[in-house]
């Protein structure tokens, strides 16, 4: 695996290093010594699949509130997703900073992001499927979200017209 830091510390991307032949290829997606060595969670408590029909789907902008904050490892199992998370940590250098990944079946690049961010995608094109690996198990009390179109981030997304859920289209204006 190759772990690459992104511009909002502590986010990483990791990307397979496959061994290839006829057959196909073979690739390690998850090391608990190498996801220590890089100060990411050693433990995953919770998995899930998000499967999505048609291209521009738009989920998210999505988080768990204190005391159940989570990071999140996310991949695209199948098709292409634009991933997007944001910072939402109050005292971190880059609070209400946003970036995006291009996260594909083709690629196997998964992102880790960090407990205090929100994190959506939207589908690039029909039948997506993302799998997501959680450090803190869900607690719809505990569930938040901020609108994906909100000015105070500004999220360039590449599809105009998302489809998208009356929950996640009617979240507040974000209050720095």
């Amino acid at each position: 695996m190759i772990f690459t830091e992104t511009a909002l510390k502590p986010a990483w991307v990791i990307d397979l290093e496959p061994v290839a032949d006829e057959r196909g290829f073979f690739a390690r997606s998850f090391c608990q010594s190498e996801f220590a060595g890089h100060g990411l969670p050693e433990t995953f408590v919770q998995s899930s699949i998000s499967f999505n029909r048609k291209q521009g789907t738009l989920r998210g902008l999505h988080y768990q509130a204190e005391p159940a904050v989570e990071g999140k490892l996310v991949r695209c199992t199948r098709g292409k997703i634009f991933d997007v998370m944001v910072d939402l940590r109050r005292r971190a250098p880059t609070y209400c900073q946003w970036q995006a990944f291009e996260l594909s079946e083709t690629n196997g690049r998964a992102v880790y992001i960090p407990p205090g961010f929100a994190h959506g995608f939207q589908s690039l094109c029909d039948n997506t499927e993302i799998s997501y690996q959680m450090t803190t198990p869900y607690l719809a009390d505990r569930e938040r979200g901020v609108r994906w179109n909100d000015p105070v981030f500004a999220i360039a997304w590449p599809l105009p017209d998302p489809i998208m859920s009356p929950r996640d289209a009617s979240y507040p204006d974000f209050v720095r």
